[in-house]
């Protein structure tokens, strides 16, 4: 059986102390802030949703393989309003998507696009992982 560390303050320090050694996960985050909150900061055009929407779906490797209908589907939401009052219901509004004629559920992926805009009221679910960042 894996012995797990109860989180502590120095848990937390040393994983973010690891996790600032990676120059590509350093990189790539800043890359995000950059793109979320200073070139595309608003969801009222396709263009924005679907660049943001596809590096987000590369960057943590989610697995979308149609990520223009979930870029419509944000589209459709009119979220902006939403994501700056902190409306944690948006996240199953997102994650639900009809591709193809089936339905999805992309919570995980709800979770990093709403966080990305707002982080103080939405945290990341990690679902391949189980893990909250």
């Amino acid at each position: 059986m894996k012995n797990i560390p109860i989180p502590c303050k120095n848990e937390v320090e040393k994983y973010l102390k690891k996790w600032d050694s990676l120059e590509n996960y350093v990189l790539q985050e800043s890359s995000l802030y950059k793109l979320f909150h200073q070139t595309y900061p608003n969801n009222t055009d396709i263009n924005d949703i679907l660049i943001k929407a596809s590096s987000l779906n590369d960057f943590y490797s989610t697995n979308i393989f149609s990520i223009f209908p979930v870029a419509k589907h944000i589209l459709e939401l009119n979220i902006d309003d939403r994501l700056k009052k902190g409306d944690t219901t948006l996240i199953d509004d997102i994650s639900n998507v009809t591709i193809s004629g089936v339905q999805k559920h992309f919570y995980s992926f709800a979770t990093k696009y709403c966080s990305h805009h707002n982080a103080d009221d939405f945290p990341i679910y990690n679902i391949e992982r189980h893990v909250f960042l």
